[in-house]
């Protein structure tokens, strides 16, 4: 067996890969089940049991850039055979109607990520070379920001509370961002909506 086939059937680096994969899209795919299943318990249930299904599929996907599309299939059918369980509760929808919030929950929620994620960008590139450094320290390693420390006349604690107030100044810009783009999108939809 070759380095790549056993990379896809549950080496060390499958596995590395899948829960790579996994942990990156476990938020978007617990938001998922959850708009078909009634409760967070039956969530808990639906991702585990979707978690072991895509693990054992894992060589069947193509690409990486397609394990979310992917894993909401799986998320899905895991999901309707849960409800299932549920069924005699008639606060249950019926699976046409929850497969058509899912849909929409999945579109709002991929649009919402492509929002933030632009906002974040643009907020990032406001801040100097140096603040963007250290907001990405934390993240490089270990002690990176020690050695901006030992680089600069600062203490370490000193840009540790530097760095909770960029992240501060970071999380304000990029949600001042975002509602700016809901004002706008209000505003076309107000504009759209009146009779010409």
């Amino acid at each position: 067996m070759d380095s790549e086939q056993s990379d896809k059937t549950g080496g060390d680096n499958g596995d590395g890969r899948f829960l790579r994969l996994f942990v990156h899209h476990e938020p978007a795919l617990r938001a998922y089940a959850r708009a078909i299943v009634p409760t967070w318990d039956a969530v808990d249930e639906v991702i585990q049991e979707a978690s072991v299904v895509l693990w054992r599929k894992l060589e069947h996907l193509d690409a990486d850039e397609n394990f979310l599309p992917w894993a909401k299939v799986v998320v899905r059918f895991e999901s309707l055979r849960a409800r299932r369980t549920f069924a005699r509760d008639r606060l249950v929808f019926s699976e046409e109607l929850l497969s058509m919030l899912a849909d929409e929950a999945s579109e709002m929620e991929e649009e919402e990520l492509v929002l933030e994620k632009s906002a974040l960008s643009l907020c990032f590139r406001k801040l100097s070379p140096a603040h963007q450094e250290l907001l990405l320290a934390p993240y490089a390693g270990s002690g990176k920001v020690k050695e901006l420390a030992g680089q600069s006349t600062r203490s370490v604690n000193s840009l540790y509370k530097l760095l909770g107030r960029l992240r501060a100044k970071l999380q304000t810009c990029i949600e001042s961002e975002l509602a700016s783009v809901r004002r706008l999108s209000i505003s076309k939809g107000n504009l759209q909506s009146r009779p010409q």
